[in-house]
């Protein structure tokens, strides 16, 4: 890639954490993924950290348009509010877009409802919609199952479409549902079997050779992964699978361009 100049299109790993113990002991960062696509900037999955990681990215709140959740747990959204409130300019300019799952708005709440009234929209996933955040498409394919109301999403920018699956057992329509050049899994557990609704190494390793994206990209581990080296792991992978597969890593910068070189 030398010569080029920097791509409209990006994704930054806030934090890799996955499972309760590694966010909690802060083993991996817990910030989400930074979306900087086409000019259009959005955060997705604000987690423990999220302000202290982008902070130290450099990367701007205020420039946000939207914030998605793709369920209302902690690993994934504790650090909404603060994210609202510095998208908001601490409540001083009404703007950007918040879309969550219905439980995850209701009830109890994940966002609190007087930063919500600083929002343009607040709009609520459901399963087999599209959203449109500036000339940022994303649907919202099936329901995963999960203990709380999640969705993953399928996104599309004026060059590229890739998938975000977020956490869930395996099931069979997650091969089907999740297109694209590039593929971004959260995979907490090393072996299968495990009694939580996360995918393993090996359900991941099923869905990333039934998808077959220019690149598979694994984060969101858990105690058993990051013990594995999961570094490694993708190095094996891909040379298995014939697949480009990449390990996340805490603040990484994955520059879509790349998925034309691959």
């Amino acid at each position: 890639m030398g010569g080029k100049s920097p791509s409209a299109d990006s994704i930054t790993f806030l934090g890799t954490a996955g499972a309760r113990f590694v966010v909690i002991n802060q083993l991996l960062a817990s910030g989400g993924l930074w979306l900087s696509l086409s000019g259009v900037e959005i955060l997705l999955d604000p987690g423990p950290g999220c302000l202290v990681q982008s902070a130290k990215r450099k990367l701007k709140a205020d420039k946000l348009s939207a914030i998605i959740l793709s369920h209302r747990h902690l690993d994934h959204s504790a650090d909404a509010n603060i994210m609202v409130e510095a998208m908001t300019q601490g409540g001083l300019k009404r703007h950007g877009l918040l879309f969550a799952p219905s439980d995850a708005l209701g009830g109890e709440p994940v966002v609190f409802s007087h930063l919500r009234e600083n929002l343009e929209g607040v709009e609520v996933l459901a399963e087999g919609k599209t959203y449109s955040v500036g000339n940022i498409s994303f649907t919202t394919p099936l329901r995963h199952i999960h203990s709380v109301e999640t969705y993953g999403m399928v996104f599309k920018t004026p060059e590229h479409t890739f998938s975000y699956i977020s956490d869930s057992r395996y099931f069979d329509e997650l091969c089907q549902s999740y297109q694209g050049e590039l593929l971004i899994i959260n995979v907490v557990g090393l072996e299968a079997g495990h009694p939580y609704d996360h995918l393993s190494l090996p359900d991941a390793v099923r869905i990333i050779t039934s998808v077959k994206p220019k690149v598979a990209i694994l984060t969101h581990f858990g105690m058993t992964m990051w013990r594995a080296k999961p570094w490694q792991i993708a190095q094996k992978l891909t040379g298995e699978a014939g697949i480009r597969v990449l390990s996340a890593r805490d603040g990484m910068r994955f520059d879509l361009s790349e998925l034309g070189d691959s």
